[in-house]
């Protein structure tokens, strides 16, 4: 089990704590032993133990929607280091596109992705294929993360945040509770999970922006992902702003350079000091952003090789072979 997932069932536990639900007795309702959860023990949960636990806390609570409760009120420190990566980026873009990015680290049950236009930006939560919607585990780690990035916006702008609309999957009778939750009446849909909100809000400041930890923050994570760009103070940085704006398919050389306010040729100056390059970076990204895609088994081929540049499926078969070994879909298999 990844850090990141034995961290929130740890915090899931301190939550039903609270809420007068005894965290041992969860443990064993669920079949897992409460020590192994610990730090630097190993634990091996399947999928019905971390079922039984988010099913038993919600009745132990009494709380049909525990999950949601739960995430309204977590704080970005519950994410940990990808809490400050998030909280360290410069705009609630930026901060979005890193929680995209990152969701598999602590899930496998669904994917979120951007989409943006002139008006609004939403938020999809989209089940990975072959999960089933009805687990309680889904069920609440979708309500999670949804209160989470609503409630979160907050903290990131010390401003009490209204989503234009949220699509989400209960029954009419739990209505007020989630209205007071996300602060809007939501739209009750059989298969839809979503968060809108007004575009000027992705171009939002964030009170606590600092690049440069952000960088440090990004090192942190690449190590949790198992990624090793092996770059220079600025080469970290161009990595960051392209994994930051990957919501709009991967920045050519000119927009990345506009973004540091340089001309392209200062920019790759910049990185050939550090024995690196503009290309060799934006592969590093396509290869994330592939590896990503395919694991969370929604996207078709065509549509990743379209979204990281590739004019042509052969393409992008071929430089994910050379990166991996193995062809997209012998990968995703």
């Amino acid at each position: 089990m990844k850090q990141q997932q034995r961290q929130l069932l740890l915090l899931l536990l301190a939550y039903a704590a609270q809420r007068d639900v005894d965290p041992d007795r969860l443990c064993r309702l669920a079949g897992l032993d409460r020590q192994r959860l610990s730090p630097g023990r190993e634990l091996k949960a399947s999928p019905e133990q971390v079922n039984r636990l988010w099913e038993n806390a919600a009745a132990l609570s009494g709380d049909p929607l525990f999950g949601l409760h739960f995430g309204a009120s977590s704080q970005l420190a519950a994410l940990g280091v990808v809490g400050a990566l998030i909280g360290t980026s410069d705009t609630v873009g930026a901060a979005v596109s890193q929680v995209c990015t990152m969701t598999g680290l602590f899930t496998s049950l669904f994917t979120i992705d951007a989409e943006l236009n002139t008006k609004h930006f939403t938020m999809h939560f989209r089940p990975a294929a072959g999960v089933d919607s009805a687990a309680p585990a889904f069920r609440h780690m979708i309500d999670f993360f949804m209160a989470f990035a609503v409630h979160e916006l907050d903290g990131l702008l010390w401003t009490k945040v209204i989503p234009d609309a949220v699509y989400t999957v209960h029954s009419a009778t739990l209505e007020p509770a989630l209205e007071q939750v996300f602060r809007c009446r939501p739209l009750l849909r059989k298969d839809k999970y979503a968060l809108r909100f007004p575009r000027a809000l992705w171009d939002e400041r964030i009170l606590t922006a600092d690049y440069e930890m952000q960088a440090l923050h990004l090192q942190q994570v690449q190590a949790l992902l198992g990624q090793k760009p092996g770059l220079g103070e600025f080469g970290t940085k161009v990595y960051a702003f392209l994994m930051a704006n990957a919501y709009l398919g991967l920045l050519s050389l000119e927009a990345l350079a506009a973004g540091f306010n340089l001309s392209g040729r200062s920019l790759q100056r910049r990185l050939k000091n550090e024995g690196t390059g503009y290309q060799e970076i934006a592969d590093q990204v396509r290869r994330s952003l592939a590896e990503s895609y395919l694991g969370a088994g929604t996207y078709p081929i065509k549509e990743i090789s379209g979204l990281l540049g590739y004019n042509e499926v052969s393409a992008f078969t071929r430089a994910f072979k050379k990166w991996t070994g193995t062809t997209p879909a012998g990968y995703r298999n």
